[in-house]
């Protein structure tokens, strides 16, 4: 006589929504090894940071990098200053975009700097390009009702 739960659990397959596993770990719970390095990294961390300290001190430059970013984090995104014409068109977004390009080709803005600016140009060409065709469709649809 075969056991009482020898029958197949939900006819074989698992219900929609319904995980296979339900017995999982929870919705943001941290695996054991994390959670003893998070531990030990509690325990210690003056101990390394001293360490740290010590290693630039006597002249490890790996090390004395390391503190000099949590002292002095690298800036991100300073003010760059270009005199871009104003853009009200498409072929006003153009020149602004000749004067990014013609800056960076001349040193004047890093390349990673004209790609900001390319990309907020850009931006607002779509804008421009966007209000002009919702300005003609509404303007054709005027007509389209004024035609008899």
């Amino acid at each position: 006589m075969p056991p009482d739960n020898s029958e197949p659990k939900q006819d074989g397959r698992f219900k929609p929504g319904q995980s296979g596993n339900p017995a999982g770990k929870p919705r943001g719970a941290r695996h054991k090894a994390v959670q003893a390095l998070d531990i030990l990294g509690r325990n210690a961390s003056e101990e390394i940071v001293l360490a740290v300290i010590q290693q630039a001190k006597s002249g490890d430059m790996r090390a004395a990098e390391l503190v000099l970013r949590r002292v002095w984090p690298e800036r991100k995104g300073s003010p760059v200053e270009l005199d871009l014409p104003t853009i009200r068109t498409a072929e006003d977004a153009m020149l602004a975009m000749s004067v990014v390009t013609d800056a960076a080709a001349a040193g004047t803005i890093s390349p990673d700097e004209g790609e900001g600016f390319a990309k907020l140009i850009e931006a607002h060409r779509r804008a421009i390009e966007t209000a002009d065709l919702a300005e003609r469709i509404a303007a054709l649809e005027a007509d389209r009702r004024n035609q008899p």
